[in-house]
């Protein structure tokens, strides 16, 4: 018989992303910030290849990104509502962790089971803050998807990209629940 822990079963069955938003002040200072990385640092990671890395963003950094985001807005001829959407993020935030993917060359690991690795750590990331007791979430938008937005930003290799932007910070008002799966629409038994 397995031994349960219900109490991080309860956590899961009702975890709540809290909308960027209304994220504010405080965020968690380096030490509290540690914790949380190394247990999203414990995420699945076949072959050991950690396909992925933090980038943690204090506020003066998201800021510098708003600015980036406008001008790769610009460049790429994206509307004044799409340039606002690309920036808001950052313009918002105080503080955000970059998962950023990296590819890594392996005859064992196909490249698309890097990409998952790097969208659980998204998720242990998130959850890590969540049970420590802050407001996070998990966002990405056109600027992640922009190599120039990449490599101007973050300084980006090639074989690198952003699985997406983890916000945290002191949640304001907590969000309504939400709809969630029907398991009768998106489960299927196999018993032979």
């Amino acid at each position: 018989m397995p031994d349960p822990n219900p109490s991080a079963l309860e956590f899961l069955l009702t975890r709540r992303s809290r909308p960027a938003k209304t994220l504010t002040l405080p965020v968690p200072d380096r030490a509290a910030l540690l914790p949380i990385l190394t247990a999203a640092a414990r995420t699945p990671d076949h072959g050991k290849l950690e396909p992925w890395r933090f980038v943690v963003l204090e506020h003066a950094a998201l800021q510098r990104l708003a600015g980036l985001a406008r001008e790769r807005a610009a460049a790429l001829g994206h509307d004044a509502e799409k340039a606002d959407k690309g920036a808001s993020q950052f313009e918002q935030g105080n503080l955000a962790v970059a998962v950023i993917e990296v590819q890594r060359e392996s005859e064992k690991v196909p490249a698309l089971e890097q990409t998952y690795s790097a969208g659980a750590a998204c998720l242990a990331l998130l959850n890590a803050a969540l049970a420590a007791g802050w407001g996070a979430n998990w966002l990405s938008g056109w600027p992640s998807h922009d190599r120039g937005f990449m490599a101007t930003g973050l300084g980006l290799a090639e074989n690198e990209r952003i699985a997406g932007f983890v916000h945290i910070g002191t949640e304001r008002s907590a969000p309504p629940e939400r709809p969630r799966p029907d398991l009768g629409k998106i489960v299927t038994w196999i018993s032979d």
